[in-house]
């Protein structure tokens, strides 16, 4: 009853009703996308790149994209290009000066670093999109091609490709100021969300109609599923509080001595980065695939095979370290202790037994460092049990993707975010019906 009755409230606050339906729409936009093949292609010919991106890295791509990938289609490349950028972007941003300069400029630079982005995250699809255009021609039969594999239809393929994208990122930013959540994040989300169910469908004929352990085998599959689901909630909300103390204000605008205002905390997440480690390490697993495939030694044969294989011992544990690694190194770029410090003491606050300046941002920093180490080792784990209920369950690969690593975390990060932006829109409207007639008002649009 509570939760018909959040629901009833929700759909009672017209700006957030409208917000969730210009959401759902633009969704819905995208999803309907990823079903439109690109022009020339012969759509009953796809069964041979649906093939291919069963599994390995290419099946990672093809969830991300919400099967557009495996389907040809004009969001093929889906909103990665962009993400790729804004990381590319974020990175320079810690070397060039104006970059630096551009930071500090509040929304007059925000605006002007979005536009750098979006014409970056346009180069990056002009490189990938004749990439995707002739691994069509290794894959799919020549017959897929209706008008031919010649310049024409690469040239066409490609510009088609990149207005996609760019149109993707456009329905992301739409949804981020009409909409309600994070737009580019949700349009992943979404996409990583389609290819569940056929996943779970074809885990569940594998285990009931192949006599592959039953229901029995269904239903540890769904509960350890459901721990790991509350395992990355937990790594996503768990924060170490920093308790501040701030000196009271005199009437004379100085503080007085000895006199303690109220206490707060500052709270430091156990995982700062979020799933950038993750992303980071996966861009980084298709170097050595790349460097092996110059050359016909076996030994390069050998590293093809064992990073091919996402569910490959070698692979996820050089996956696991890299995530620990870089869970450091972005954590580091993301976490100003120096500038926390500085501004704690600018406000007049400070943390109980350490002093102000220099000595608070050591102390922020060790405790950052203390805090990252298993909060880098939990992500790591969670990043590879996919690989472990492959090996130890045999479950599906399809299925198994859902078992940890970026989706799962992207998912319940996501999910987490607009729910509080959701919750937000209620306690502001709860509060202002407390302070009127003690129920909620119709919004004013």
């Amino acid at each position: 009853m509570k939760f018909i009755n959040t629901i009833k409230n929700i759909w009672k606050i017209e700006e957030l009703k409208n917000r969730i339906l210009v959401t759902l729409g633009l969704l819905l936009v995208y999803r309907f996308g990823a079903q439109v093949v690109l022009p020339g292609i012969d759509a009953a010919q796809l069964s041979n790149l649906a093939s291919q991106t069963d599994s390995g890295l290419l099946g990672l791509l093809n969830a991300f994209t919400g099967g557009a990938f495996s389907n040809a289609s004009v969001f093929a490349l889906g909103i990665m290009p962009y993400i790729s950028a804004s990381i590319v972007v974020q990175l320079m941003g810690i070397a060039i000066p104006y970059l630096q300069k551009l930071q500090k400029e509040g929304e007059s630079g925000r605006k002007k670093i979005n536009q750098i982005t979006r014409w970056l995250t346009i180069a990056i699809t002009l490189v990938q999109g004749p990439g995707y255009i002739y691994n069509l021609f290794a894959t799919l039969p020549g017959e897929a091609f209706m008008l031919g594999d010649n310049l024409t239809f690469v040239v066409s393929s490609v510009i088609i490709l990149t207005t996609g994208t760019i149109f993707a990122m456009w329905l992301g930013e739409k949804i981020t100021d009409k909409g309600i959540g994070n737009g580019i994040s949700l349009l992943i989300m979404v996409g990583i969300i389609a290819t569940l169910p056929q996943a779970f469908i074809q885990e569940f004929a594998s285990r009931v109609f192949e006599s592959n352990g039953g229901l029995v085998m269904i239903l540890i599959e769904l509960v350890i599923w459901f721990a790991i689901i509350m395992a990355s909630v937990m790594l996503v909300m768990a924060v170490r509080q920093i308790p501040v103390q701030y000196a009271r204000r005199s009437a004379s605008g100085g503080y007085e001595k000895n006199v303690f205002g109220s206490r707060q905390y500052i709270p430091l997440k156990l995982n700062a980065s979020g799933v950038m480690p993750i992303i980071f390490a996966q861009a980084i697993m298709f170097i050595p695939v790349a460097l092996a495939g110059l050359s016909d030694s076996d030994t390069a044969q050998g590293v093809t095979a064992a990073f091919q294989n996402i569910f490959g011992f070698w692979y996820n544990l050089v996956f696991a370290l890299l995530i620990i690694v870089f869970t450091y190194f972005y954590t580091a770029i993301t976490v100003p202790t120096n500038k926390m410090a500085d501004d704690l003491k600018r406000s007049g606050g400070f943390i109980p037994g350490i002093r102000p300046g220099t000595e608070t941002a050591e102390y922020l920093d060790r405790i950052m460092s203390q805090i990252t180490l298993p909060g880098s080792i939990f992500l790591a784990i969670i990043a590879v049990f996919p690989a472990i209920v492959v090996q130890l369950l045999g479950v599906q690969q399809n299925w198994a993707l859902f078992f940890g690593g970026t989706s799962l975390l992207i998912m319940v990060g996501v999910a987490i975010d607009t729910m509080q932006q959701v919750n937000s829109y209620l306690l502001n409207r709860h509060y202002d019906g407390l302070m009127k007639t003690g129920k909620n008002r119709k919004a004013v649009a």
